[in-house]
């Protein structure tokens, strides 16, 4: 995204400042669980994952690299709690965009809102199949009799 905003120099020097580069440990949380998703993430070096606690155990759920962006896209579109929590599990760089300014280079640019609805439909593939894995791979009797 950075790049196809560099070739437009009108609206690059207006957008610039809005991707904040960061170096981080292994372990920073970016987004704990229960909290509300207010930036997107795109990893420039390093791995992030998604884990939620269960019963006082982390149970990560998808990993994140190089070149990808992450978010709790439910929480950052619908301003709800997240069900997870994003955390670097290797030192990381990466850059982030507030839900405002991510809203602002949408409405700027179309052809980013059709690439972050393509992201969007993956994530719910992924999530459909992580959770259709779940139901299948899990050993369940029921009782059939009335």
């Amino acid at each position: 995204m950075k790049d196809i905003l560099k070739k437009d120099e009108v609206n690059w020097t207006k957008f610039k400042d809005i991707f904040i580069e960061k170096e981080i440990a292994s372990k920073t949380i970016l987004l704990n669980e229960g909290e509300i998703s207010n930036y997107i993430y795109y990893i420039k070096k390093g791995c992030l994952r998604e884990w939620f606690n269960k019963d006082g155990k982390d149970i990560t759920f998808q990993f994140f690299f190089e070149g990808q962006a992450v978010a709790s896209l439910d929480s950052f579109i619908n301003t709800k709690p997240s069900l997870f929590t994003i955390e670097s599990i290797e030192p990381s760089i990466i850059l982030s965009i507030k839900r405002a300014d991510f809203e602002n280079i949408l409405d700027s640019y179309p052809e980013f809102k059709d690439e972050f609805h393509n992201l969007i439909l993956k994530r719910f593939g992924v999530y459909g199949q992580l959770f259709l894995s779940r139901i299948k791979d899990t050993a369940h009797k029921s009782d059939t009799r009335i």
